[in-house]
Order: structure tokens, then sequence, then C-alpha cells
């Protein structure tokens, strides 16, 4: 589908000559709003604004002391863009191309309004078809589709912020502007947005004043930035830490933090760590999970020496007092529902906390993860705490999927299509099956760990970032590996320890099948564990953006859920098969990197042709060569949204590294004689291993269109054909006709 209204990108170089080119140029007297970035592509940095006087506008950047060393700009303009649809437009390039890791964006823009206004999802089109466009130009490398399921797009401090989160910003600059309240506790439950708030102050507080632009906070503008200016005077560099007591959730925001300009990744911290030094001001996330001196297991030795080293009695003192004796302010992210082990700090020291004077307290209650909102939110609560009433309809949302399925087999195969349409689709399941599989030099290692209905699953690999792992979409992940994340689509197992008593109509607990040994050791109170274990499957049930299905080996529990939750029907498999397309003739030119007749078609497998070096073309100055460089031209209309059909290309060869969301050109080698030469194909890269019959070692490469015409599909290879394929180059930018 095409854009519902025109546009057009004009390249300039960003000297001081752009004034005296851009006078005589439509976009720059008429006065119009428009959209540019400011570019360079050698270091690899760029900013984005938006104004309806570019020379002014462009005038003022020269004359800064860093954009003026950016060297190229973009204009992205149209007759129909009004001042809404720019802001619109704006916002979404800050927030897609900080994600999308071509360029360190210089932009300290904050409080990005989501604002609606007339025609807002043409716009959306409109922004869609110029992504294209610039990816066509080498200014973004990855698509919309993948930087979505990205963290550092779900977490980005270019987000916009609700007006409870908005508030909540107030609230905390008051107290470090005016000494007003030494903690702060944020309470929200899992999907509110704590973290994304989080991110957002530390971005506002580590980014230079002339950088920062308030406008979008509306009438709050005047106050958050006097406040902002009184901090930085007040403390000049501000020492912040940020804690994470998760390390499976700390290492992926510290792999966010180094990749936003002012932010570093040291800044993310544990909290042994808080013990090494004072901050001024100490932020913790997911503070609910931090420790007291109870089953700690192997961290017993690290509480212990981090306690001796703050000079507090290890068996009176938690992680909490360690945060509060080394800030002079704090601020905790808490939801007591997400506590789900008896090693959590107490609520009552939460209370406590909550209760000192000193102590300002703020609540998020809207739901931004589950599509469901907040209905799906009461719902979920009510189900697990038996509150619904026997006539209470069954769960249906028109923006969430929530399915119960008789067959475990077939959730796992829905969970696999998910994967492969939408991404980011994984198993989770309550700690019901010891971890055999954790290390074969254990004498009781077995290869899998979840054995039911007829299946065998295994424990997740890894407990840092696991979702992000290649192998999580075979695996099955618990709460330590999902708390904190973000999906799109769950398949939850309740597992054994959780059933239900027909008698008494209630939701019980099995310990003898709870098998987080950490998690029960020392609890004597039965409806004590039972609290902590139905907090671990609300938590993990509030993980899905779109959906959440639902497997339960109780069969009474099973049946008792049943009465709430729609039950899943069969699916037809969809076949998808190879479909090669006609190819067409290249025409090869000259410049500086050497330019291949390779019919590189991108509407398929081309015809088998020999690969020869023709001669040499010219290659804008913006972009680096190297000896791995070169051109050929593409043919077709598949991949029309990113490079016109007949586009000559720049691509760099492949030496290695991560493949999947990125367009490259690819060689199927089908032939043992090289003069026969070869066929290949530019396509959108995905890959991702499936399960066969016996194990889960195939994997499914997967290589697609990105064309305005929806018949085209992708071309999915068997095994046979991904085992004689060759990654040649990745695609940098369209040069021209």
């Amino acid at each position: 589908m095409t854009a519902p209204y025109s546009f057009d990108i004009a390249q300039y170089d960003f000297n001081s000559s752009i004034r005296e080119e851009l006078l005589s140029k439509r976009e720059a007297s008429d006065l119009w709003p428009l959209v540019y970035i400011l570019s360079n592509g050698d270091k690899k940095q760029a900013y984005v604004g938006e104004t309806a006087d570019v020379l002014s506008r462009l005038d003022t950047h020269q004359k800064h002391e860093k954009k003026q060393k950016l060297t190229t700009v973009h204009l992205i303009s149209s007759s129909f863009f009004n001042k809404s649809a720019t802001l619109d437009i704006e916002s979404n390039l800050i927030q897609y191309m900080a994600a999308d890791g071509q360029f360190e964006l210089m932009n300290g823009n904050l409080g990005i309004a989501n604002h609606t206004y007339y025609q807002k999802q043409a716009y959306w089109s409109v922004f869609t078809s110029i992504w294209d466009n610039l990816q066509g130009a080498g200014l973004a490398k990855h698509s919309l589709d993948h930087i979505d399921n990205s963290d550092l797009f779900k977490y980005s401090p270019y987000k916009s912020l609700s007006r409870e989160q908005s508030a909540g910003l107030v609230k905390i600059l008051r107290s470090l502007a005016f000494d007003d309240g030494r903690n702060i506790v944020i309470q929200g439950g899992a999907g509110t947005g704590k973290t994304i708030l989080a991110v957002f102050l530390f971005k506002l507080l580590n980014s230079s004043l002339q950088d920062l632009n308030f406008k979008e906070f509306g009438e709050q503008e005047t106050e958050i930035g006097e406040l902002v200016d009184l901090i930085k005077s007040q403390y000049g560099d501000l020492s912040m830490g940020l804690v994470v007591p998760m390390s499976s959730f700390r290492k992926t925001l510290q792999n966010i933090f180094s990749g936003v300009g002012g932010l570093s990744p040291n800044m993310v911290i544990g909290p042994a760590d808080v013990a090494n030094r004072r901050y001024d001001l100490l932020i913790v996330d997911e503070a609910h999970r931090l420790r007291q001196r109870v089953n700690l297991g192997a961290y017993f030795r690290s509480f212990d020496k981090a306690s001796e080293k703050l000079g507090l009695d290890k068996m009176k003192h938690t992680e909490l007092d360690w945060v509060l004796q080394q800030s002079d302010r704090a601020l905790f992210f808490y939801d007591t529902d997400q506590s789900i082990k008896p090693s959590d700090v107490s609520a009552a020291a939460f209370e406590s906390l909550k209760s000192n004077p000193t102590t300002k307290i703020h609540s998020l209650q809207s739901q931004f993860r589950a599509q469901g909102g907040n209905d799906y939110v009461a719902f979920i609560d009510g189900l697990l705490q038996k509150q619904l009433p026997d006539d209470h309809p069954k769960f249906l949302h028109k923006n969430y999927e929530l399915k119960l399925f008789d067959s475990l087999a077939d959730m796992v195969a829905r969970i696999q299509d998910k994967n492969e349409d939408h991404g980011l689709s994984r198993l989770i399941a309550g700690y019901s099956w010891p971890w055999l599989s954790k290390s074969p030099k254990n004498k009781k290692y077995q290869p899998y760990d979840i054995e039911e209905d007829g299946l065998r699953l295994r424990w997740n690999s890894t407990n840092i970032d696991w979702i992000n792992t290649p192998d999580s979409i075979e695996e099955v992940g618990c709460i330590h590996t999902t708390q904190g994340y973000d999906l799109n689509f769950t398949g939850i197992i309740f597992g054994n320890e959780v059933g239900f008593d027909p008698e008494t109509q209630e939701i019980v607990v099995r310990a003898e099948h709870y098998h987080d040994r950490n998690g029960k050791a020392t609890i004597k109170c039965p409806e004590r564990l039972k609290s902590y274990i139905l907090n671990i499957y609300k938590t993990i049930l509030l993980r899905g953006i779109r959906g959440t299905y639902i497997y339960v080996c109780d069969p009474a529990l099973r049946e008792y859920m049943s009465r709430y939750i729609p039950l899943a029907t069969s699916e037809a498999p969809i076949e998808k098969t190879i479909h090669p397309l006609p190819a067409h003739q290249v025409v090869p030119f000259e410049n500086s990197v050497p330019l291949y007749s390779m019919q590189a078609a991108a509407g398929g497998f081309g015809l088998v042709e020999v690969v020869e070096k023709e001669d040499w073309i010219t290659v804008p100055i913006r972009y680096a060569l190297d000896s791995d460089c070169f051109a050929c031209r593409v043919v077709g209309e598949s991949m029309n949204r990113v490079i016109p059909n007949g586009s000559v290309c720049l691509f760099r060869r492949y030496k290695g590294g991560s493949r999947s969301g990125k367009i490259f050109l690819v060689e199927l080698n089908a032939f043992t004689d090289a003069e026969a030469g070869s066929a290949y194909t530019v396509k959108e890269y995905r890959s991702e291993k499936v399960r066969n019959d016996e194990n889960w070692q195939h994997r499914r490469i997967s290589l697609y269109p990105r064309s305005h015409d929806p018949s085209f599909l992708p071309l999915e290879l068997t095994e046979e054909s991904a085992s004689e394929m060759r990654v040649i180059g990745e695609f940098i930018a369209v040069l021209g006709q």
C-alpha cells in the first residue's frame, strides 16, 4: 500500500552554503512545517528536528558546537504536512532511529507526546513510507517490525510519558530541587511503565540543557524546565545509579544504556555495587526484588561481604537499607504483588518506608504492556484470587487474545507460529519441574526437564537475557528469566504445584511439586507459599502484549479456568513454500566501488548467471568505504518499499554478526562449477530454530519481501536449499538508478 499523502526527501550538504542553496527552494521559502535529519556518516551521529522556518533553524544548528560537525541534511516535506503531523513524524523518527542503532542521536528531546490529531493513522502510513526511503538512503538499517520487538525501542528514553508518569516525574524533580522528601516510592503493577520512567529520568538528568526540549509537556513545560535547570545548578554532575536486583534484566538494561547517548552501562548496577560509593540519587527498578538474608543460596557470601563493607548487621539489615545508606535521595519502583520468594525484602519493610514522613508516594495505574488494558489485569487478579462470580462472562477483548488449551502440543505450535509472525513469543512455566538439564556434569542430568502431555521440553539454558537468546524459542522460561520483560505472546504452563479443590472451590498449592528450593525453604505457612506462587503466575500472565495462551496440568484447575477463559480452537497449519519469481536483466555502470553484473533479483532467486566485475562507479562522499564495499543493480518489485525497481545499491561484504531484521544480498550456490555462476536475491533476512520430530536442531530461514504489493510472499528455504545458501553482503544504501 502506498502512502496516502505524497512527500519528498531532499538531501543537501550541511555547510556554510546551505542557506544560499535553500533560498530558492519551496520548502524553505514558504515557511511550511517540515521534518529534517542532520547526520554525519563517518561519526555515526544524527539529529532529528521539525520546523516551519528551516533557514533559521539550520543557522542555529551551524552555530552549535557539536551539530556544526554534522555533514548532511535531509529535508522531509509535503504540501499535506501540518504542525501536528510534523511533530508526530519527528517523534517517531527519534524513537525508531534511536533504537535502530545506525546513528547515535544527539537529541535531548523528552516528553514527546503521542497526541491524537486529525488523520493521525493516515500519517502513520506516511511515516512507514518515509522509513522505507530512509532505509534505502542508508539512514536506517532495520525494519520497523524488527525495531518494535527490540528492548532499546521498548525502554527508549525518547518514549512519551503518560499523564501519570509525567505527574510522577514532576514529583521526583520537585523532591530533588527543593529537598522535599528524601525518598520516593512509585507504586505500580506489572506493565504500568515503571522502567520507562526510570530510563527517561536518567536521560533527562544526563542531557545538556541546550539539547533539551520541554514543549511537548504542555502546561508543565515551564515548571519541568525550571526544575531540571535548578537541579543541574545545585548538583552539577549528578551522580546516579540504576539498581536492578535481577541479574538477567540488569544485563538487558546495561545493553540499552550502551546504545543511548549520554548514558553508560556502568550506570546500571546490582545491589551489592552500592557498597562501593555514595550517590546523589539511586533509582531502584523492581524494588520488590531487593533481598534480605533468607534463602540466598550462592549469594550469601556476596551479601555478607557487602554488609560488612557498609558496617551493617547482616542479620538485621537488607539491600533496602544499603540503598538508603548509600544515597542522598532514593527512588523505588515497587509492586508488592511481584514479590515471589522469601528472600525478597518484606512488605512490612516497605510499609515502614512509606509511612516515614520523609517519603513521598505516587501511583501508576494505567496498563501500558498488555493491550487488554486494565480490564485484563483486573480479570487475571480476580481469576487467581477466586473472586470472579460464577456467572462472569468469558474474557473477550477486541485487542487481546486470551485462550485456554487442552493440548500442550497445540499451544507450543501456536507460540511457534506467533513467534514466526510477530517475534518475541515464548513459553513460560511455573517452577513445577526440577532443572535437570542445567549441567551435563550433574548425576541427575537429563536433556529435558518437562514431560507433559506427550511432549518433552527443557528449561531456559541461561539466566542472563534469556528472552533475547537464539535458543529461547526452543525452551521454557521461568519467573527469574522473564520478570521485567515484554513479550508479544506468551504460552503459560500451569504446573502441578498449583491445582483446584472441587469441594472447597479454592485454588490450592502443592509444595511437593514446587521445585524452587530457595523459593519455599523456611516457609512454614501454606498461605504464604500460596501467595508467592500466585504472584509468580500473575506476573508471568502479564508479560504478553498481544495475547496469552494457557495450558493447565491439573484437570480440576483446567476445568475452573475454562469457566472464564475461551477454549482455543485448532488452526490448520499454513503451507508456506518457496515461490521463485521471474528474473530481470541487470544494467551495470561505473564509479569508485566495483559494480558486479549479479542478477540480484528482488522478486526471487534470479537466473543463474556468471558473476563478473564490470567496472567502478562513483559513491557519494557521505558513505564510508572500504575494500569490502561493492555495488550491484537490484531488479524487481518485492523490495520496492526500500529499494525501487532497477536501483543500483551499495553493499558491504558480510563477515559475520547478527543478520535478523537486516537486508542482505544472498547467493543460492546450487552448482559445483564456479564458472556456471549462481543465483542471487535481496531480501530482509530472518532465521530461527524450529522443532523436528525428535529435537529442535533444524533452523528455518526466511527471506522476507518489503513491497507495497502484498502478493509477494516470503521465500522459506528448505533444509537442503538453506545449506547451499551463502550471505554475500549487507545492504547499505540505494545509490541511484
